[in-house]
């Protein structure tokens, strides 16, 4: 299968990309950093700024999928960047006439996911974390998830949990909606897009994704994730 990764230069469009080439896929790297990404058997280079419909639309063109894995860091200031991208991604997904997308979104998009026995999580860091630091980034991920929902396609939101860096894949879980737990590795991640990918259980509906095997450092977490700047 050819597929468009956009966000292939970030930290988990690199497992994405790097996963879908050793399953055999082409994948066309959608990056808006020029040399950032090396051309390779398997591998295109498109650059291209996903928010760009222009851009975007000539990235696409004959590719079989469209897998997003964009982010941004917390900020202060209102964020667009999932939304914009998602409006651009899916216009020329429509015009194109590709139907399968999957969009990875958070957990934090369900109102109701509160993971099972997590309590220092669930009263302490997800309110001050991901409710008040996070709060204009989740805002924006609710309006991606709201502009997908809106079209035809054959879309998946992807939820993951508190991201963190793991080396292998585990044996994750899923679930629809949300998935029960705090935290998600990025090679977990990437793997569950693909398989959901060619197993397409989790059509026009969201797939939470979280890692049981290991737990990362939280402090670290936190840092890396949502305050170091890149």
């Amino acid at each position: 299968m050819r597929i468009a990764v956009f966000g292939a230069n970030g930290p988990t469009g690199r497992h994405l990309t790097g996963q879908a080439l050793a399953a055999g896929h082409e994948v066309v790297a959608v990056t808006r950093s020029p040399g950032a990404l090396t051309e390779r058997p398997g591998l295109t280079v498109a650059v291209a700024d996903a928010t760009d419909p222009a851009a975007v639309d000539a990235a696409i063109a004959g590719t079989d999928a469209v897998l997003s894995a964009l982010g941004t860091r917390f900020s202060k200031q209102p964020i667009t960047t999932y939304s914009a991208s998602a409006a651009a991604i899916t216009e020329a997904m429509a015009h194109h006439g590709i139907k399968r997308l999957l969009a990875i979104s958070s957990s934090i998009a369900d109102p109701n996911w509160r993971p099972t026995g997590a309590h220092f999580f669930n009263h302490v860091l997800d309110p001050l974390v991901n409710r008040r630091l996070g709060r204009t980034l989740h805002e924006d991920m609710r309006r991606m998830e709201a502009v997908i929902r809106r079209t035809d396609l054959d879309w998946t939101l992807v939820r993951p949990s508190g991201l963190f860096e793991h080396p292998e894949v585990t044996d994750y879980l899923t679930a629809e909606t949300s998935a029960d737990g705090v935290f998600t590795a990025r090679t977990d991640l990437a793997a569950s897009m693909l398989r959901e990918l060619e197993e397409r259980r989790y059509v026009r509906t969201a797939m939470g994704v979280v890692t049981t095997a290991v737990k990362p450092n939280i402090a670290k977490l936190i840092w890396n994730e949502g305050v170091k700047k890149k």
